[in-house]
């Protein structure tokens, strides 16, 4: 047998896109959802103030991250900062159980 060739018959899509794709240049400057409740297009600039301030990178190293957030906790940058509770650890057999049968095993 010889393999036959299909060159007229070649597949083109149904869907048609106009244009190259283009990404802009610069990002979109920030601002409230056009569905946004009044309240909150009204507060938007504070808001954006208080996000750009508490960013990760407008903090420079984590003692004076975790001054500036006073009584709401401190901010770790890495997990041995943190108190030994919010380490990672090894799990126990019946914790895994637990969690592969979704809660249905009795412990």
């Amino acid at each position: 047998m010889l393999p036959s060739l299909r060159l007229a018959n070649v597949h083109k899509p149904l869907i048609r896109f106009l244009g190259r794709r283009q990404w802009p240049a610069h990002p979109e400057e920030p601002h409230p959802h056009p569905f946004a409740p009044p309240e909150a297009k009204q507060h938007f600039q504070d808001f954006l103030k208080k996000f750009q301030s508490s960013s990760p990178a407008s903090a420079s190293s984590p003692a004076s991250s975790s001054s500036k957030s006073g009584a709401k906790g401190q901010v770790y940058q890495d997990f041995w900062q943190a108190p030994p509770r919010y380490w990672k650890r090894e799990l126990q057999d019946w914790e895994i159980e637990l969690v592969q049968t979704g809660g249905a095993s009795l412990h």
